[in-house]
């Protein structure tokens, strides 16, 4: 009720609190800034838990308010009262109990100075939630009360009307840690002693990095190996050094032989691919330079040194502190394996007319708006990103829940990413990770967001196909294909959403443009097969081996 009647305050509202918390987990990632999310007490409360840790391993601010029951009722046997203190653990930056309602005051200015740290605290570096839980006793109206507001506090500044209107009680103000310009001078010196470099750049959302750490691989002369999450593959910055096929050649044993870098710069999260997460491990021996504003991004273990500051900032003092080089020999070779990698896949995909989840991401790069979201899910989807959305100069935002990886919540993160952005936003999504927030529809069909959802349906879990679990067909298909018999029509309809089921790529291209300029959703539902999705996995992998092998001999 106190929201409702604060227009300066937006609202949504959203009836499962899962999909609530996900929601706003999605608009916080959209515009950077922290967004409240409520609920009554009990397993109300307990359902914003998956989304909570999200944002704390993805650096998501959020500012998780829980009502309680007063504390003389917490175990009594109270209705809908459960054990609310600190129940989310280490995955809340802080947690706090309200004290009972009173009005004095010290109360006021202890609620007031409050919530001013409360919401600095879920900014600072590194982002993440805070739980504020509210004990409430009855009434839980705002009716009136005797001496609810005494007189004396009637026109007290300080107190009742804070210290200025619409300014924060408290400012607060955090430094950006900076590396003393010393130090990266020294950094600079000693980058351009190496020639046999990387620039690798993991998931982050800062959009002033691209274009600094572009500059800074032209001036070292050193290939970007560039998440798609990175930002970095795709703008219009300087791209003549991102590498956006590694995820294919680098599976080729000779391939991480022949290319020993003396000398690794990390930034970013941890990279999606596991075929470069075990080209760092493999190259241990080099020195890797780990560059995070946060948490030890680090699972390899085989970081040398740890530098934890601004990234933007510092990657554009380094590369004005390198003077540039002049020795492409090393790049060269990169660049000339990405290109003919690229040029394979190019070619398989053409050849390749039925439905498969790879070409998904080859058309869209085609036809997605110049300015646009792509939101990937988890498991498979994310995985084909990187494998084959290319370079491009089109600003995408590549956005992905890729703090913990789940596959629940992704459809409602989604949705609340498109709810705050101007440009259109599209989701690629699996069938088992779509069924799982199909409750995060409500919010399509209450604010219709620009959102197309194209869902890869092949019918159970696609990814462990591609794992060891599938050497046992005895526990296999029950336990990890997990097929279901599922098709997702009626749940558009449920929703008054728009639906298609392409069976050629000519549909699913008119079927994904057709309403991209207009408000609401569109559920576009790819049928795939899983068997045959890891065929042709593996064959574009054997052609691009081969390829790259030729182009590594120079038998091109």
């Amino acid at each position: 009720m106190s929201l409702a009647q604060q227009p300066r305050i937006r609202t949504w509202v959203h009836l499962d609190e899962r999909s609530a918390a996900y929601f706003a987990v999605g608009i916080s990632r959209a515009v950077n800034e922290p967004v409240a999310v409520i609920s009554t007490s009990g397993t109300a409360a307990a359902n914003f838990f998956p989304a909570v840790i999200e944002a704390h391993y993805s650096h998501t601010p959020l500012l998780i308010v829980t009502a309680d029951r007063p504390p003389e009722l917490w175990e009594w046997g109270a209705n809908q009262t459960i054990d609310q203190s600190r129940m989310y653990g280490n995955h809340s930056k802080w947690s706090v109990n309200m004290a009972s309602p009173q009005v004095t005051r010290d109360l006021l200015r202890y609620v007031r100075e409050l919530t001013c740290r409360v919401f600095a605290t879920a900014i600072q570096s590194p982002a993440g939630p805070v739980h504020v839980n509210f004990p409430f006793g009855e009434p839980l109206v705002p009716e009136s009360v005797p001496a609810d507001i005494p007189d004396l506090f009637r026109g007290n500044q300080e107190a009742w009307e804070s210290r200025e209107r619409y300014a924060p009680y408290t400012h607060v103000q955090s430094g950006v840690r900076s590396v003393e310009s010393e130090k990266v001078w020294q950094l600079a010196r000693e980058l351009q002693t190496v020639k046999a470099g990387i620039i690798v750049c993991g998931p982050q959302y800062d959009s002033a990095f691209p274009p600094a750490v572009a500059q800074l691989a032209k001036r070292l002369g050193y290939p970007i190996l560039a998440d798609p999450l990175s930002q970095v593959r795709c703008g219009r910055h300087d791209r003549a050094l991102v590498i956006d096929t590694y995820d294919a050649f680098l599976r080729s044993k000779k391939i991480t032989q022949a290319f020993e870098p003396k000398l690794l710069l990390r930034f970013g999260a941890t990279p999606t691919s596991k075929a470069l997460q075990s080209y760092i491990s493999q190259h241990h021996e080099a020195r890797q330079i780990l560059i995070h504003d946060g948490d030890w991004q680090d699972p390899m273990h085989t970081a040398t040194d740890v530098i934890h500051t601004d990234t933007s900032q510092f990657v554009g003092d380094l590369a004005t502190a390198v003077t540039a080089t002049s020795d492409r020999e090393w790049t060269d070779r990169w660049v000339a394996i990405a290109e003919a990698t690229r040029e394979t896949i190019r070619n398989q995909l053409r050849e390749i007319r039925e439905m498969f989840e790879g070409r998904v991401f080859s058309e869209l790069a085609a036809i997605i708006p110049t300015e646009a979201t792509l939101f990937a899910g988890n498991s498979m989807p994310v995985r084909d990103l990187d494998s084959f959305f290319p370079t491009s100069d089109k600003q995408i935002r590549f956005l992905a829940n890729r703090g913990v990886s789940g596959i629940d919540g992704v459809l409602s993160t989604a949705l609340g990413v498109s709810s705050v952005s101007p440009e259109p936003t599209v989701l690629v999504v699996g069938d088992l990770s779509f069924y799982h927030d199909m409750n995060g529809l409500l919010a399509a069909k209450q604010y219709r967001p620009n959102t197309t959802v194209i869902v890869l349906n092949n019918n159970g879990g696609g990814i462990f196909s591609f794992l060891p679990q599938r050497d046992y067909p005895e526990s296999f298909e029950k336990y990890f294909g997990t097929p279901h018999g599922l098709t997702f029509q009626a749940a558009a309809s449920l929703y008054a959403l728009n639906y298609s089921k392409p069976k050629s790529w000519e549909e699913f291209r008119a079927d994904v443009t057709r309403d991209k300029d207009s408000s609401g959703t569109t559920i576009v539902e790819v049928q795939t097969n899983r068997d045959r999705n890891l065929e042709l996995h593996r064959r574009i992998e054997s052609d691009v081996e081969e390829r790259a092998q030729e182009t590594l001999t120079g038998r091109i």
